[in-house]
């Protein structure tokens, strides 16, 4: 990247590799590090831990920031997709359990960093979310919570929860009623189709298509073009929760049904959890 300077790895961080440049306006955090010991790109407690983490230290760095400021954090991804979504060998485990308080903690801990990133992690910080594979539940759920989104030609998108009896709870019908109608936010959500980006994009869910291979270079000049009005940009993420905003009330309490609605799954619903969880599995030795 240019311009960019490699932050040192370290054990705190070991399922996330971050980039950014020495004034701290540029942070580029791709998910799934690990991808190559076979690790699942999905949302596993682990990865939320260590993304949070990094992006709560963003947000404490008010006083190294000259008023007037703009940052920028990409989302990306070091594994073949860009996040397949919840945890579902967890959450599987969770609900034969009866566990609600586990599966409430999970659920809060996704509803913490969305509504964050959607929030622009306090205000100054513009999101933009670089998807060049699969962005499945909550993997399309943490685009989405994005101000912008890059997406590569090819890439699928979805949310495929009520292939198990289940609807995507940490964000996708608040955040897809900001950038479609919300019949067809329901639509979206109740028939559990794939999309391509290009499809996306011709719905107005995806803002940037770009050939596949070139995502990289279309977000660097996005943040380019908008460093060059940074005071318009900051002014445009106070308006936009003036008129867009998503409270995290509203996420919690969606989440909250969602939470009572997983646990009233019966064993058809989590074979079919199972079953997907074997195929991640596959795929990501495969990958490795």
């Amino acid at each position: 990247m240019n311009n960019i300077e490699k932050l040192q790895r370290t054990h705190s961080f070991p399922t996330i590799r971050v980039e950014a440049d020495p004034a701290g306006t540029e942070h580029w955090l791709y998910m799934h590090a690990d991808a190559a010991s076979g690790a699942r790109p999905c949302f596993r407690t682990t990865l939320m831990d260590d993304m949070w983490s990094y992006l709560t230290s963003i947000t404490l760095r008010e006083s190294q920031r000259r008023p007037g400021q703009l940052r920028h954090v990409v989302l990306a991804s070091d594994a073949d997709a860009f996040n397949l979504g919840g945890d579902l060998e967890l959450f599987a485990r969770l609900i034969r359990a009866g566990n609600r308080e586990q599966l409430l903690a999970y659920a809060r801990r996704c509803i913490e960093g969305v509504h964050a990133i959607h929030g622009s992690l306090g205000g100054d910080v513009r999101t933009i979310a670089l998807v060049q594979g699969d962005a499945l539940g909550g993997g399309l759920e943490l685009a989405l919570a994005c101000q912008t989104i890059v997406a590569e030609e090819g890439a699928t998108m979805g949310l495929p929860e009520v292939l198990f009896g289940l609807f995507p709870g940490m964000g996708a019908y608040s955040f897809l009623c900001k950038r479609v109608p919300a019949q067809l936010a329901e639509k979206i959500i109740l028939e559990g189709n794939m999309f391509t980006a290009e499809e996306m994009h011709a719905m107005g869910v995806v803002d940037v298509l770009v050939p596949r291979g070139q995502g990289e270079a279309a977000v660097r000049d996005l943040i380019r073009q908008q460093q060059r009005s940074p005071v318009a940009h900051l002014a445009l993420n106070q308006v936009r929760q003036i008129a867009q905003p998503v409270g995290y009330d509203e996420l919690m309490g969606i989440t909250e049904v969602w939470v009572d609605a997983a646990l009233a799954l019966g064993d058809r619903s989590l074979r079919t959890m199972e079953r997907i969880v074997n195929a991640q599995k596959r795929r990501a030795a495969a990958a490795a």
